[in-house]
């Protein structure tokens, strides 16, 4: 169903006993079709602010020099204009959908964008780099942006925001604002698991990775965040690409990648609830993205898919970023029968349905 909604923020103060009810600069925006969930009208979030890997990363790799990126087709086909934006999907990526539910902005771009409008720091943007991980050597290995440079670009940002709308303001817009985490499949998938490992097991590993995710939640609350949500880690061992090279013949399902996503997700639960027990005026969630997605990989029919153990690009068993490009590989007529876009990451359809179960889920612990 079409659906427009003009939000006009303003800020109101009350006592301080009150939320403070925000907005800075009164700005029309339109939301785009296929509402996943109704939102309640007493809900105001001023911007979404997104930290991660590739499954939220909109383009900030781009201009860089790595295989970490996919500024061109076949990848971002269904997005608008069919234009390839960087984005690792046919079209949008669940960003890009949680900005659009709570009635922002239609899309989330990316930080790094040189086309960047001013006027869209003030709603939100994502510094999200493909090949991003928790433990720094994963991202060495990818080329990409770092959660420590990630950072950096965010105090670039906060600067940015203060000169248009000063201290005081971008304080309140910090405070309210929705900070996104998703990060940890790389360090599993692309580190752990496919390269040597003389100094940690699975278990010291993924505690590693769960501490430096409960440092960087810290950290976003140092900087005044108050509604932070940190994602555990998708069942890996499910992922095309995963099962063509160590699935074997039949490619099935890896379990001890499952597995060690499922102990990653233990422990970075822990860490996220019991720092959310220490900051009492905060809302910090830990978000099970594992379930919903398996779901999706192991009951196809039951959401109108067709195909869960293969991507929609090329032969479906392997390719993603270069290897999925107009001159090698052809794309599956008909995208929505497809759980995964590529061999690694899902089609905008399965982001829907997943964006859709979370919100449903955790709606009313958001706020």
């Amino acid at each position: 169903m079409e659906r427009r909604r003009s939000l006009h923020h303003h800020i109101i103060s009350s006592s301080s006993s009150m939320f403070w009810c925000i907005l800075v600069l009164e700005l029309l925006f339109m939301t785009t079709t296929n509402a996943l969930v109704n939102i309640p009208d007493n809900i105001s979030v001023p911007a979404v602010i997104v930290f991660g890997d590739s499954i939220v990363d909109a383009g900030n790799n781009d201009d860089m020099i790595t295989e970490a990126r996919c500024n061109y087709p076949p990848y971002g086909i269904d997005f608008d204009g069919g234009v390839p934006t960087g984005r690792f999907s046919n079209g949008k990526v669940p960003t890009d959908m949680l900005a659009e539910e709570l009635g922002i902005k239609p899309t989330l771009p990316a930080y790094r964008d040189p086309n960047l409008k001013q006027e869209e720091l003030l709603t939100g943007v994502t510094f999200a780099s493909g090949g991003a991980g928790y433990v720094p050597l994963t991202t060495k290995i990818a080329g990409g942006i770092s959660l420590p440079q990630q950072l950096k670009l965010f105090d670039e940002y906060l600067e940015r925001l203060k000169g248009m709308v000063g201290e005081e303001r971008t304080k309140i817009i910090i405070e309210n604002s929705l900070f996104v985490v998703i990060c940890g499949s790389n360090d599993i998938a692309n580190n752990f698991f496919a390269l040597p490992q003389f100094k940690y097991d699975v278990a010291s590993f993924t505690a590693l990775m769960a501490d430096n995710a409960r440092s960087f939640a810290t950290t976003l609350y140092g900087y005044g965040a108050r509604r932070i949500l940190v994602f555990g880690a998708p069942p890996l061992g499910c992922v095309p690409s995963q099962r063509t090279v160590a699935g074997g013949p039949r490619r099935e399902c890896v379990v001890r990648f499952n597995d060690a996503c499922k102990l990653f997700n233990t422990k970075l639960s822990a860490n996220i609830d019991g720092l959310s027990r220490t900051l009492h005026d905060s809302t910090l969630l830990y978000i099970d993205i594992y379930t919903p997605l398996l779901d999706l990989i192991l009951n196809p029919q039951q959401y109108g898919f067709k195909v869960s153990n293969k991507g929609c690009c090329g032969t479906g068993l392997i390719e993603v970023t270069q290897l999925c490009n107009n001159y090698t590989a052809t794309v599956c007529p008909r995208r929505s029968d497809y759980v995964f876009w590529d061999s690694f990451h899902p089609t905008e359809r399965a982001y829907r349905i997943i964006v859709a179960k979370l919100l449903e889920r955790y709606l009313n612990r958001f706020f």
